[in-house]
C-alpha cells in the first residue's frame, strides 16, 4: 500500500505538470504534493493503535489530499491506499464512514475531469468504478483482519497447549526420575544396609565365642558399607554404577558380584560371544541381578547362586537361579511384595524387555530378564 500510494502520487503530479504546463497554481500542487508524502512518510513512527497523535496525522493527510483533488481531479486515486490507512487506524464503523466520504470526493473528482474534457458521452463507470474500489478494499481489509485475528487465537491456543504440555512433561520426568530413585535406592543402598545388619548381627552373637568370625563379618560389613558409600555418591552425582566405572563391562561386573552374606555362594556363567550393550541395558540387568541375590539371601534360604548372562544375537538374557525352597506360584504375580521385583519388571519394560519367574516349592527359583538388540547393521 505504501509503494501504490507514493506511485499514484509521483503520476498524478506527473499528469498535472503534462495536462497543465505553466498553470499559476503548480507551485501550490507541487508544495502540497510533497507535503501529502512527508506527512505520509510520518505515519508509520506513529504506529498503528488509534492514539490522539495518529488520529491528528491521519486528519491532516485526508485535508492536504482534499484540497488537492479540489484543485486537481487527477489525484483522486489516491484515495485507495488512504482506504488502507483509515481501516487500519479508526474503529470499524468511522473508518467505513471516512471511506464513504473518500469515495465521494473520487467521485466527483471523475465527474470534474470528464466535464473538463466535454467531448466523450457520459460514463457511467464514473459512478460504480469508485464504490466498488472501495467496496472491494474494505472487504479485503475486513477479510484479512479476521484471518489475523484467527491466526492470533490459534497462535495463542499453541502457545498455551505448549505450555500446558511442557508442564506435563517436567511432571512427568519428575515422576520418572523418583520412580527411578526409588529403584536404585531399593537396589544398591537398601539391600547394602540390609547386608550390614545381618552381618554385624552375626558378629554380636558370636563375638564372645568365635572373635575371628566376628571380625571376619565386620569385615565384610564393612566392605558393603564403602560400596553402598559409592553407590550414594553415585545416585548424587547420577553416574554409572561403580561396577561399571573404569570401562568394566557387564559380565566383569555380574563375576564381581555376591550375594552379601557368607553362606550364599555365587557362581558366574557366560554364554555366546558379548556384544557392547548400550549404557541403559547394562546398569539394568546389574541391577536386576543385585535385586535378585538380595531376594535370595533373604527370603529363599539357599546355599548357592548362579548368574549366567547368555547373548542370543537378537537378545541378551539374564537367569538367576538358586537351589532355595522356591515357592508355589498360585498366581502371575506371586511373591511380589515390597519394591524388588515391580522394580526389576519397571526396568526391563522400559527397555521392551521381558521379566519371568520360574519357582516349585522345594526346587528353587529362576528369575530370568530378557532385552532385545538392535540388530547391527
Amino acid at each position: 500500500m505504501h509503494t501504490a500510494f507514493f506511485l499514484l502520487l509521483g503520476a498524478s503530479v506527473a499528469r498535472f505538470l503534462l495536462r497543465h504546463p505553466g498553470e499559476p497554481r503548480t507551485p501550490w500542487i507541487i508544495a502540497l504534493g510533497i507535503t501529502l508524502a512527508l506527512l505520509y512518510v510520518l505515519g508509520p513512527a506513529l504506529g498503528a493503535a488509534p492514539t490522539l497523535r495518529r488520529l491528528l496525522w491521519l486528519g491532516l493527510v485526508v485535508a492536504v489530499w482534499v484540497v488537492l483533488v479540489v484543485l486537481a481531479p487527477s489525484f483522486a486515486w489516491c484515495a485507495v491506499p488512504l482506504f488502507y490507512t483509515a481501516l487500519r487506524t479508526l474503529p470499524p464503523r468511522a473508518a467505513t464512514v471516512l471511506v464513504a466520504l473518500l469515495t465521494v470526493f473520487v467521485v466527483a473528482a471523475q465527474l470534474r475531469l470528464a466535464q473538463a474534457s466535454g467531448s466523450e458521452p457520459f460514463d457511467p463507470n464514473l459512478l460504480l468504478a469508485p464504490p466498488a474500489v472501495a467496496a472491494l478494499a474494505t472487504a479485503v481489509f475486513v477479510h484479512m483482519e479476521r484471518q489475523a485475528t484467527a491466526q492470533r487465537t490459534l497462535i495463542d491456543d499453541l502457545i498455551r497447549t505448549r505450555r500446558e504440555l511442557a508442564a506435563t512433561e517436567r511432571r512427568a520426568g519428575t515422576l520418572a526420575e523418583r520412580q527411578r530413585l526409588s529403584m536404585e535406592i531399593h537396589d544398591t543402598l537398601a539391600q547394602h544396609l540390609s547386608s550390614q545388619q545381618m552381618l554385624l548381627q552375626a558378629a554380636d552373637r558370636t563375638w564372645d565365642t568365635d572373635p575371628g568370625t566376628a571380625r571376619a563379618h565386620v569385615r565384610t560389613a564393612t566392605d558393603i558399607a564403602a560400596r553402598g558409600l559409592a553407590e550414594a555418591r553415585r545416585l548424587v552425582h547420577d553416574l554409572a554404577p561403580p561396577e561399571l566405572a573404569g570401562g568394566a563391562g557387564l559380565p566383569d561386573a555380574l563375576r564381581a558380584l555376591d550375594a552379601g552374606g557368607p553362606d550364599i555362594e555365587v557362581r558366574f556363567h557366560l554364554e555366546g560371544a558379548p556384544v557392547p550393550l548400550p549404557d541403559r541395558a547394562e546398569q539394568a540387568l546389574l541391577r536386576i541381578a543385585q535385586g535378585a541375590l538380595a531376594n535370595v539371601r533373604e527370603h529363599s534360604g539357599a546355599r548357592t547362586a548362579a548368574l549366567t548372562l547368555s547373548f542370543l544375537g537378537n537378545q541378551v538374557v539374564l537367569d538367576v537361579a538358586d537351589d532355595g525352597h522356591g515357592f508355589t506360584q498360585t498366581r502371575p504375580a506371586a511373591g511380589e511384595r515390597g519394591h524388588g521385583l515391580p522394580a526389576m519388571r519397571a526396568r526391563v519394560r522400559q527397555l521392551g524387555g521381558t521379566l519371568t519367574i520360574e519357582s516349585t516349592a522345594g526346587e528353587g527359583t529362576v528369575l530370568s530378564a530378557s532385552i532385545p538388540l538392535e540388530p547391527t547393521p
